[in-house]
C-alpha cells in the first residue's frame, strides 16, 4: 500500500533538512529542491501538504505491494515540469542526480532505480483537485516570505495558448489517421480472435497511404487558361472520389470485423476504440464529400482538429507570425509577488466569459485578493458590474468610446498605475511556457488539466526557491 514517506531512514541516508545546495545556482533544479526543502522542514506547511497527498488513491492501494511514495511522486512530477523534459530525461535524473536522490530519500549505498513506466503510472495519479490543494499551500508559503501581514493582494489575469501535441489538421490527413487506426485495431483483434479478412492489412495501409498522397498532392490551377482550371478541378475531384471510395471500403471491411467480436467477444475493452475511429472516418467522408464535390463551405463548428486529443481547439489570437494555434486556452492569475493563485482551462470559452470566475475562485482561495487587472478582451458590461461587487477595485478597460463615467473610472490614479503594471504578467505567462507550458505532451483532456495543473505547482515552487536562494545567499 502506498504512503505518504517512509518513515524508517535507511543506511548512509541523509535527512532532507541537512541537504545543501550552492546559493550561487542559478538553475531550475537547485531551486525547485530548495523550495521542497523548505515544505519539508516547516511542520506545519508539510503536515499540511501530507494532508492533501493522503487523499489520492493509486491502483495498487489494496495488493499488497508497497508502491512509490506520494512525496517521491511529488518531488518527480514537479521536476519534470520545471525542467521541461520528458520521462526519459526525468528516469536519468532520478537515477543519477546526487541532490535530486537524497530529496527522494536514498542514500549513496542505495542502489534503487526509477524505470519510465513507473514514472508515468504514479505521476498520474495526480488530480487537478489535489494539485490545485497543493498550490494554495505552495503560495500560502511563499507569502509567509515576501507579504506583509495585512498587505492586500493585486491580481492579473490573462489567458494565453498550450497546444497540444497533435499535426496540422486537414480533412484528408484526418482521414488517413482514422482508416489507419481502423486497420490496425480491427486486424490485431482479428488474429488474436483467429478472424479472416487482415492477411493483408500492410498492403492496404500502403494502398490508401498511396490514395492519400494523390489527393494532398494536386493543387489547384494558377492559370489563365479557363479550360486547364476545370481540367484540374476534374483531377482534384477524382482524386478525392477515388480516397473516399477507398477509405469506404476499409471502414466497412472494419465494420464486419467489429460485428463478428461483438457477437464473440462484446466485454472487448478494445472495441470501443475501433468503434470511435470507424465513426470519425466516416464523419470525415462526408466532410470531404461535401467540400470538395459539392463544393460548399464546412461550419466551424462541424469540424474536427484531431482525432487523437479530440478536445483541441482551433484558436486565432491575432498574433504576428502565429496566425493559428492548436489547443486550448488556459487563464492564469498571478499576485504581484509572480506567485499563480489560480488557472483556469477554457474549453469552448472566451476571455470575457471567465473574467468573473477566475476572480470570484481566487477570491474564495486567497480572501486578501482585493484587485484584479485585466486587458479590453475582457471586457463586458455584466463583468464590470459583479467585479464591482466582489473587488474593491477591478481593472477592466472597456471596448470602444467611452463615456464620462468611464473616463472618470479609467483616469483613477490606481486604475493607471494597476494598468501600467498589468503588462508583467507576460513575463509570468512567458516563465510558465518555459516550464513546460507551451505545449502538453499528455493525452486526453483530463491529462492536459493535470499537466497544466502541476506546471503550475512547479512554477510556484520554483519562485519559492529562487526567493529562498536569494536569501540564504545573503
Amino acid at each position: 500500500m502506498c504512503q505518504t514517506i517512509n518513515p524508517q531512514m535507511q543506511l548512509g541516508e541523509i535527512d532532507i533538512s541537512a541537504i545543501t545546495f550552492d546559493a550561487k545556482s542559478r538553475d531550475d533544479i537547485p531551486r525547485l529542491l530548495r523550495a521542497l526543502q523548505h515544505i519539508w522542514t516547516n511542520i506545519e506547511l508539510r503536515n499540511q501538504v501530507f494532508q492533501v497527498l493522503d487523499t489520492m488513491t493509486t491502483t495498487d492501494q489494496n495488493n499488497g505491494r508497497p508502491g512509490m511514495e506520494f512525496w517521491k511522486i511529488l518531488v518527480l512530477g514537479t521536476l519534470r515540469l520545471v525542467t521541461n523534459c520528458d520521462y526519459d530525461r526525468l528516469r536519468e535524473l532520478a537515477n543519477e542526480h546526487g541532490s535530486l536522490r537524497q530529496m527522494l530519500g536514498h542514500g549513496p549505498y542505495c542502489s534503487r532505480s526509477y524505470h519510465i513506466q513507473t514514472l508515468q503510472d504514479n505521476i498520474s495519479h495526480f488530480t487537478p483537485e489535489i494539485l490545485d490543494q497543493i498550490n494554495q499551500v505552495v503560495v500560502a508559503a511563499g507569502h509567509m516570505l515576501v507579504k506583509k501581514k495585512d498587505e492586500p493582494l493585486h491580481g492579473r489575469a490573462d489567458s494565453f495558448v498550450v497546444k497540444t501535441d497533435v499535426h496540422f489538421p486537414t480533412d484528408i490527413s484526418l482521414l488517413s489517421d482514422a482508416c489507419r487506426k481502423s486497420i490496425e485495431f480491427a486486424s490485431t483483434l482479428a488474429e488474436q480472435y483467429q478472424l479472416p479478412g487482415w492477411r493483408q492489412r500492410e498492403y492496404l495501409k500502403n494502398q490508401h497511404r498511396k490514395r492519400y498522397h494523390k489527393a494532398r498532392n494536386l493543387k489547384h490551377s494558377g492559370a489563365s487558361c479557363e479550360l486547364k482550371k476545370r481540367l484540374r478541378q476534374h483531377d482534384i475531384e477524382m482524386a478525392h472520389v477515388e480516397y473516399i471510395k477507398y477509405s469506404s471500403a476499409v471502414l466497412h471491411k472494419a465494420e464486419v470485423t467489429l460485428s463478428l467480436l461483438v457477437k464473440k467477444q462484446p466485454d472487448e475493452p478494445r472495441l470501443e476504440n475501433l468503434k470511435y475511429h470507424i465513426a470519425h472516418g466516416k464523419h470525415q467522408i462526408a466532410l470531404i464529400y461535401r467540400r470538395v464535390i459539392e463544393h460548399e463551405q464546412i461550419p466551424h463548428s462541424e469540424k474536427i482538429f484531431s482525432i487523437f486529443e479530440p478536445h483541441t481547439e482551433w484558436i486565432s489570437k491575432g498574433k504576428a507570425g502565429t496566425p493559428v494555434e492548436l489547443g486550448l486556452r488556459v487563464c492564469v492569475l498571478q499576485d504581484q509577488f509572480g506567485f499563480t493563485l489560480h488557472h483556469q482551462v477554457m474549453q469552448k470559452q472566451t476571455d470575457d466569459q471567465v473574467t468573473v470566475p477566475m476572480a470570484e475562485d481566487a477570491k474564495k482561495r486567497f480572501p486578501a485578493l482585493n484587485q484584479v487587472s485585466y486587458d479590453k478582451g475582457f471586457w463586458s458590461p455584466d463583468n464590470l458590474e459583479k467585479l464591482e461587487a466582489l473587488l474593491e477595485r477591478p481593472v477592466l478597460p472597456k471596448k470602444g468610446r467611452l463615456s464620462a463615467s468611464d473616463k472618470k473610472r479609467e483616469t483613477h490614479l490606481e486604475f493607471i498605475r494597476a494598468k501600467r503594471k498589468h503588462s508583467a504578467v507576460e513575463s509570468d505567462i512567458n516563465a510558465l511556457e518555459s516550464n513546460g507550458l507551451d505545449k502538453c505532451p499528455d493525452k486526453g483532456i483530463e491529462g492536459f488539466k493535470r499537466y497544466v495543473a502541476l506546471a503550475v505547482v512547479a512554477g510556484n515552487l520554483k519562485r519559492l526557491g529562487k526567493l529562498l536562494l536569494t536569501r540564504d545567499r545573503q
